[in-house]
């Protein structure tokens, strides 16, 4: 065999061992993460490397986000946790499912929704549960009803003025 092919393979091998040594060390290895990133997740540090990279690499952008909060937002970060471990499967399965949808609807709607949901924040308490018991009071087809109502009201009617743009 001739010199240029063994230079070739001698290359390749040296290439592809690199590459191989390099993709161990993916951007989510326990290594890779910062101190306040491993403190976060050291209930995790165990089981990490068999966690999907996907995974790893969502509870490390979560642990980086968390050292930036001041201590009133991870105490919130905190109690929305707690909230959503406290769900059943089928409760945070309907959530996940709510989030796509919401996801694939249009930025227009998207906003839509958004500013709906600002205003029923800005209700009183008292009107706000009195609205959530009215509302669970209603059959499913009522409810359907009043979503189409309230969808086709929003089509026909201006944006208020707090809903427009600047």
């Amino acid at each position: 065999m001739n010199r240029k092919y063994w230079i070739a393979v001698v290359a390749a091998l040296t290439l592809g061992l690199t590459n191989l040594a390099c993709g161990q060390e993916d951007d989510s290895s326990w290594n890779s993460l910062s101190e306040s990133q491993r403190e976060v997740l050291s209930p995790y540090a165990e089981q990490w490397a068999t966690l999907p990279a996907e995974r790893r690499q969502r509870l490390a952008e979560g642990a980086r986000r968390f050292a930036e909060m001041n201590s009133e937002q991870r105490a919130a970060a905190r109690d929305r946790f707690q909230t959503w471990r406290n769900l059943s499967d089928d409760q945070r399965n309907q959530i996940r499912d709510r989030y796509r949808q919401f996801q694939g609807l249009s930025p227009r709607e998207k906003q839509r929704i958004r500013n709906n949901f600002q205003r029923f924040r800005d209700l009183p308490l008292d009107r706000r549960q009195e609205l959530r018991q009215r509302f669970r009071d209603m059959t499913p087809d009522q409810r359907q009803r009043l979503r189409e109502r309230l969808r086709d009201r929003q089509q026909t009617v201006r944006p208020r003025p707090s809903d427009r743009p600047n």
